[in-house]
């Protein structure tokens, strides 16, 4: 039986001991299935996401898998389609996971695009800036507790019956990114290809900017109706977004000031520091270009579509005989220089998020000068991701995520005979003390290795002062102590004479010796004179395995 006739098939089963009775197959991607589903104990409607067969064979995923569903479910805001439940129960004879969410009545952001296209050509340009301050609004609290989406796209935007912004499948990408299934490589990528940020596309770490990329390219296809990048393989449209640069999306819509291509042109910067330091600032900026001009109805140019990208693959890749390979031709910005790209020596602390308790936004892995064997990006891969409905590409080629084998090792060919290129070129003017910790690679480290970054500290008092439970005056509330330097949080423990228990995980984004989870989690209530043992995660900083 065929995949779809598969997990179609689960239409009309219970998960949860009956509690949830599968409906409707509302959507499927080549990660999971979406069913409308009813639940039995609060008498209402959801829609659970169930994860294909493949993905549940691993318990090591499973448990992934959950954590990242619970972080999402703390998630509470009007544009973040809410997460109620995650579990696993017997599907076909696997154990499936699945999660538990908000059933939102309504369509895809791809789909109001496709529909606006057809009558005006593009979004008009306030609508569009709009919806995207919409998303950018869930980005923003995604991102103050740490969770980088990964794969922004108008798949994952869904629009209600009242044209509220929703957006979805948070924390997917980064279970999948963890590595631990048969389906995943060490350097993989997780995302689709046409909104893949630059630093995604090398396989490199990702913070909060690598979303607000995605918003870009998705806010020029909205005013557009058009793609800034494509191509015929998802390996060229990923050699775009590192080598080449977008076109003005008024080259293509002629309503569209001045502002729309500033903003547009900021938020698509191949380096992150040039780009807008938060989804605040960038919503802001948003909002601010959607009330400075007059809407006008979009006026797109004939034939104005965006020159095919990724053309100078096939040469740089299998170059003439006797001849070395060399980039694409015509105007080439290389991205990845070493140090802060020309930026001030010591970046904005957490990249302009602000120092609050319980968030700082990691720095990117990979932006300082590389060691030798570290300069060539590890194997690009991209994997299956959720299209929960379909998605409109609005004229462009298809987006639905791909995964990419042993074709990919052509890239990492080219691109990393750029970098290599540029880092040596750049080193010898290089003075050191610019890369940070994650600037050097131990051979007792596997390949990827991220050092400490002892910046992310938490405040003694916090341990030895807590904050009182609001119930009980006898208990505590927890502190957060995710995402920091485990000495740090040593020092705190040690300070309040409390018991820790630490477990190591193989985690590269936030480098060694950073808190990744807790239990109890913070904010828990817990005895004021014995909290009992707390349990700790921490990063190895060694990718996933």
């Amino acid at each position: 039986m065929s995949q779809d006739g598969a997990h179609g098939r689960y239409t009309g089963q219970a998960l949860a001991g009956g509690r949830y009775q599968l409906r409707d197959l509302l959507g499927e991607g080549g990660m999971a299935s979406v069913h409308l589903a009813y639940d039995a104990v609060l008498d209402r409607q959801v829609a659970i996401k169930t994860l294909h067969t493949e993905l549940g064979r691993e318990q090591a995923f499973r448990e992934r898998f959950r954590r990242e569903a619970q972080a999402v479910a703390k998630l509470t805001h009007t544009n973040i389609v809410s997460v109620f439940d995650t579990g696993e129960d017997d599907l076909g004879g696997m154990a499936t996971p699945y999660i538990v969410m908000e059933y939102i009545e309504g369509r895809p952001l791809g789909s109001v695009l496709d529909e606006d296209v057809r009558q005006y050509g593009a979004m008009p340009a306030d609508k569009a800036l709009k919806i995207t301050a919409d998303v950018l609004a869930a980005l923003e609290i995604s991102h103050e507790m740490g969770l980088v989406h990964r794969d922004i796209k108008p798949g994952n935007v869904m629009m209600t019956k009242r044209s509220v912004v929703k957006v979805m499948d948070f924390g997917i990408a980064r279970a999948m990114q963890s590595g631990v299934t048969s389906m995943t490589q060490t350097g993989m990528v997780v995302g689709t290809p046409q909104y893949l940020s630059p630093e995604q596309a090398l396989g490199r770490g990702v913070d909060a900017r690598s979303d607000l990329y995605s918003v870009g390219i998705m806010l020029f296809q909205l005013v557009t109706g058009r793609l800034p990048f494509e191509a015929d393989s998802p390996l060229a449209i990923a050699y775009a977004h590192v080598q080449e640069e977008p076109v003005a999306p008024s080259s293509i819509n002629r309503s569209l000031p001045p502002a729309v291509d500033a903003l547009v042109a900021r938020a698509l910067k191949k380096n992150p520091n040039e780009r807008f330091p938060t989804a605040e600032a960038m919503r802001d900026e948003c909002l601010r270009v959607a009330a400075s001009f007059q809407a006008a109805a979009p006026s797109i140019v004939p034939g104005g579509a965006p020159a095919q990208s990724g053309s100078g693959v096939g040469s740089a890749v299998f170059p003439p005989v006797g001849q070395t390979a060399q980039p694409a031709p015509g105007p080439v910005q290389t991205p990845y220089q070493p140090g802060p790209y020309g930026a001030p020596q010591t970046p904005a602390p957490a990249y302009g998020y602000p120092q609050q308790s319980g968030y700082q936004t990691p720095p990117p892995v990979g932006y300082g000068p590389q060691s030798p064997q570290a300069a060539t990006p590890p194997p690009y891969t991209i994997s299956p991701q959720t299209a929960t409905q379909p998605s409109g590409s609005g004229g462009g080629k298809s987006n639905k995520p791909v995964i990419i084998g042993a074709v990919g090792v052509s890239l990492v060919a080219v691109i990393g005979l750029i970098v290599a290129l540029t880092l040596n070129n750049d080193n010898s003017n290089d003075t050191g003390g610019s890369g940070g910790p994650s600037a050097s690679t131990s051979s007792s480290h596997k390949g990827g290795f991220r050092g400490p970054d002892t910046t992310r500290v938490i405040d003694t008092t916090k341990c030895t002062e807590p904050q009182e439970s609001a119930d009980d005056p006898t208990k505590i509330s927890l502190p957060d102590f995710r995402y920091k330097d485990i000495n740090s949080v040593k020092a705190c423990f040690q300070a309040a004479g409390w018991k820790y228990k630490i477990d190591t995980e193989d985690e590269n984004t936030w480098g060694q010796g950073t808190v990744l989870a807790q239990f109890p989690s913070q904010d828990t209530d817990v005895s004021k004179k014995d909290p009992g043992t707390i349990n700790l995660s921490v990063s190895t900083g060694n990718p996933a395995q």
